[in-house]
């Protein structure tokens, strides 16, 4: 079995581990920013195996230049999606931000008197 057997590649922008609808991305980011151990990551990842786990950070290891590009451009899209949403939040997190405003104010209030 080749190395890249163990996963699928769906876009150069979507790599997943094969049979399971985990990105590789997810794996990476545990181990490589978490500092978690492989089995940590399998119990994480149910559906993903000890042999998958240490095939993608393999894999990583032996592409790191890659991979590394990969999991960077990854978190940057994360960082700008989290960003965006932020700005510009759907109708009910509107809503419930409000909500928790209008709380808090009320909160402080009672606090003053």
């Amino acid at each position: 079995m080749q190395l890249e057997d163990y996963f699928e590649f769906l876009t150069p922008e979507d790599i997943r581990i094969k049979g399971t609808r985990v990105g590789i991305e997810h794996i990476l980011y545990e181990y490589i920013h978490r500092g978690q151990t492989p089995e940590a990551i399998a119990q994480k990842f149910r559906t993903v195996t000890m042999a998958q786990v240490y095939a993608t950070i393999l894999y990583y290891l032996e592409n790191q230049k890659t991979v590394g590009k990969y999991v960077g451009d990854w978190l940057e899209y994360c960082l700008k999606a989290e960003a965006e949403y932020d700005r510009n939040p759907s109708p009910f997190v509107f809503k419930m931000r409000q909500i928790k405003e209008q709380k808090n104010t009320s909160q402080q209030l009672d606090r003053v008197h």
